[in-house]
């Protein structure tokens, strides 16, 4: 089944931005998703869903694995490919990109804090509400609200 794909954000008109093929998961454990709150030095803080590119010769299967791990040091395998997006930002070094990709529900199977290599990321927890409202990219908020209505019977 092909999902249509919502685009977020907007492109300066001056700028190109390269589309940069993206997966991000959704992880919840006691009614709280799982997200990072970035903190880099002369930046604000802010928050994502864990995820980001995917690297070449990976899938979004694998690229959600890695990711996850990388920035909270948990162990997870995806579970099902809920909606997809893109989203135009820039990068911390200005780069203007799009991300485009898959949001997964994730299944937490193991923590290996070695496995977490991005000291920048903090996992967090946050109720549904609190993410769509502090997670910085629209398309993660879309995602979420697109989680929650999937849940109801």
């Amino acid at each position: 089944m092909i999902l249509p794909r919502p685009q977020f954000g907007s492109a300066a008109p001056d700028l190109y931005p390269v589309d940069r093929p993206a997966v991000f998961g959704l992880l919840e454990r006691d009614g709280r998703l799982a997200a990072v709150k970035v903190s880099r030095a002369g930046e604000v803080h802010y928050h994502d869903l864990p995820g980001g590119a995917i690297e070449a010769g990976e899938d979004e299967l694998q690229a959600v694995v890695r990711e996850f791990a990388e920035e909270t040091g948990l162990i997870v395998r995806p579970v099902e490919r809920i909606a997809q997006a893109g989203q135009y930002f820039r990068r911390s070094d200005g780069t203007p990109v799009n991300n485009i990709g898959g949001f997964w529900t994730v299944r937490q199977v193991g923590e290996d804090a070695a496995a977490k290599v991005e000291d920048d990321h903090e996992l967090v927890w946050l109720t549904p509400a609190e993410a769509v409202g502090v997670l910085r990219h629209d398309a993660h908020a879309w995602a979420v609200t697109a989680w929650l209505r999937s849940r109801r019977t």
